[in-house]
């Protein structure tokens, strides 16, 4: 069985809405440095169920070129992980949807491990998502740690995992699966959902004791509706991402993403 010691905003949406989930990444730091707080209050606004929040990182391999690109915008414009900490500090005064962060685990060696995990649930951050920490690691060293703390752990499974190991991500994992949809990195046009209905299919049958969220290459209502289909929810983060770098008007812009994407 999943963890069932963590309470947060994160479990809380996941036990009283089972469908149609929206979450939205955006990348910290990006347009602006500053633009962080104005993304999650406006994404909230918008009417999105949760947000994740990436960490850049100069070699983020799971993404592609889309968000590869926020990462060096952000990276330039001088946000760190500490100025990333210190943008979220307070947001439970305006903030009440879940809100986790992604990104690599060098990031958090850096800044410490513990120290980060007590920091980001000072401020009330309710996951996070290393998509390159290996499971049994995060079981050895992390998984106590996050417990106590009451951090959820997203672990991510791709159309290879194999049944054994989709039963073994859904007994560590503490939030929700993150389902990638493809073997490729994120945003990759090349493809789209229509090949891997015999995926999802497999992924909506498994009975998971967690919710999942199918997520790469969602980007707009008939790819988040599809998505829908086969699990609790969607995350679209590429065409989110592209549509900031060109926004003039960002809360204008956002909540006209938000709309599109939920009614088309």
């Amino acid at each position: 069985m999943m963890s069932t010691n963590i309470d947060n905003k994160l479990t809380q949406l996941f036990a009283t809405k089972k469908e149609g989930l929206l979450n939205i990444y955006f990348t910290a730091g990006y347009p602006q440095l500053e633009d962080t707080r104005t993304i999650l209050k406006a994404l909230q606004d918008a009417g999105v169920d949760m947000v994740e929040i990436g960490i850049p990182f100069s070699d983020p391999i799971a993404d592609g070129p889309i968000i590869q690109g926020s990462n060096d915008v952000a990276l330039n414009n001088g946000i760190t992980l500490k100025k990333i900490v210190q943008q979220l500090q307070g947001i439970r005064d305006e903030i009440h949807i879940p809100v986790i962060l992604m990104g690599y685990i060098n990031t958090a060696l850096q800044y410490g491990v513990e120290e980060l995990v007590k920091d980001l649930s000072a401020i009330g951050i309710d996951g996070m998502i290393f998509p390159d920490l290996p499971i049994d690691e995060y079981k050895e060293k992390y998984q106590k740690l996050f417990e106590a703390n009451n951090l959820s752990m997203v672990f991510l499974v791709t159309p290879q995992t194999s049944a054994e190991r989709l039963k073994y991500v859904d007994e560590t994992s503490s939030g929700f699966i993150y389902v990638v949809s493809t073997a490729s990195t994120t945003g990759n046009e090349a493809k789209d959902l229509d090949g891997q209905k015999e995926y999802f299919e497999r992924i909506k049958k498994a009975k998971f004791n967690n919710p999942t969220l199918i997520g790469f290459n969602i980007k707009d209502h008939a790819s988040y509706s599809e998505a829908c289909k086969y699990a609790n929810g969607a995350i679209i983060g590429s065409a989110f991402i592209k549509m900031l770098g060109n926004s003039h008007l960002l809360e204008k812009d956002i909540k006209e993403f938000v709309s599109f994407v939920k009614q088309g």
